[in-house]
């Protein structure tokens, strides 16, 4: 059963988001216990080709997206050349004092103002990842006059500013969603995501910039290329 399902979803039988048949139509389908349907779902599950929805069903996973990391190249700017159609909420636009975390990571003073933006990124109409951005706000003065929500934030750093990035600091980890998460990203509670950190630097090695992005991890991989330096 595990491997029939499996082959059904790779060819494309078991479309993505389309409910898989019931515990109770597998059962009959395969003349096989209810105990053992459960455990072959939960293993596709585990294999993040299913996930459930409570009171709904089991469905089928969408096929990942594979980027590389946004210290090479913008995830809106890799998406949309890969043929994804994007587009962007803006939840949030603030100005905070930087804590000391914020402050060791842009090397400046805490309590130094910062741009707070925080958006929702969508493909395809469907939420992908939270992105909250804090820019040194001494480097990027009106910032919030520009357009945020329809124009990245680096082409407006770089045309505006001058800010051109010349490589980042990252740091990527799995996490659980907290509630809020959870409703921008339309998922369960407690949903394994990939939170991704980030100090950007610019040509003058300046840090400018730092994002926390809140990836689904069933829909994005990602992708390292590196070069082993001689010994």
């Amino acid at each position: 059963m595990y491997e029939l399902l499996k082959q059904k979803i790779a060819t494309g039988e078991y479309a993505p988001h389309q409910a898989i048949p019931s515990e109770n139509e597998l059962q009959q389908s395969f003349d096989i216990s209810r105990t053992t349907v459960r455990n072959v779902i939960t293993r596709l599950v585990n294999d993040q080709l299913l996930y459930r929805v409570p009171g709904k069903g089991t469905f089928v996973t969408e096929s990942k997206i594979t980027a590389v990391t946004m210290a090479k190249k913008g995830i809106r700017e890799q998406l949309e050349e890969m043929g994804y159609e994007t587009n962007t909420n803006l939840i949030e636009m603030c100005t905070v004092q930087a804590d000391r975390y914020l402050a060791d990571r842009l090397l400046i003073d805490e309590g130094s103002p910062l741009y707070q933006i925080t958006r929702v990124r969508y493909v395809n109409n469907m939420p992908f990842s939270i992105h909250t951005t804090f820019t040194v706000a001494s480097l990027c003065p009106d910032l919030f006059k520009k357009d945020i929500e329809h124009e990245p934030l680096c082409t407006i750093q770089k045309r505006e500013y001058g800010i051109i990035a010349k490589h980042g600091i990252e740091t990527l980890e799995s996490v659980v969603t907290t509630s809020q998460q959870s409703k921008y990203l339309e998922s369960p509670r407690d949903f394994h995501v990939l939170l991704m950190e980030c100090t950007m630097y610019s040509t003058e090695e300046v840090p400018y910039e730092f994002s926390r992005v809140v990836f689904r991890g069933d829909r994005i991989k990602l992708s390292f290329n590196f070069e082993r330096q001689n010994q």
